[in-house]
């Protein structure tokens, strides 16, 4: 599920805090991994960026997942669907099982 740059259109800056979802701590993280405007988190993707903060040990849990993709949609976070988180849940599952987690 990763992301193009067209979806991240409603941001007019590259300032991540002004995603919806993302706070100082999320922004903090990405920065972290590396990811430091809208562009970047939409070319690695929700799902990439949750196990990139993961791996590095933070103590992140799910909601993180659905805020990071909410972000990218312009979307709050709990108004993602269930299908789709589960879609989310099974390419992390994915992901996790390619890099020994």
């Amino acid at each position: 599920m990763s992301r193009t740059e067209n979806e991240v259109n409603h941001v007019h800056n590259n300032d991540l805090g002004n995603l919806t979802n993302l706070g100082r701590t999320s922004v903090q993280w990405l920065h972290a991994i590396g990811i430091r405007t809208p562009q970047q988190l939409a070319a690695t993707g929700a799902v990439t960026a949750y196990h990139a903060i993961a791996r590095r040990g933070f103590r992140v849990n799910k909601v993180l997942l659905y805020s990071l993709h909410g972000a990218l949609l312009n979307k709050r976070w709990p108004e993602i669907g269930e299908s789709e988180k589960l879609e989310l849940l099974a390419e992390l599952e994915a992901l996790e099982g390619s890099t020994g987690r």
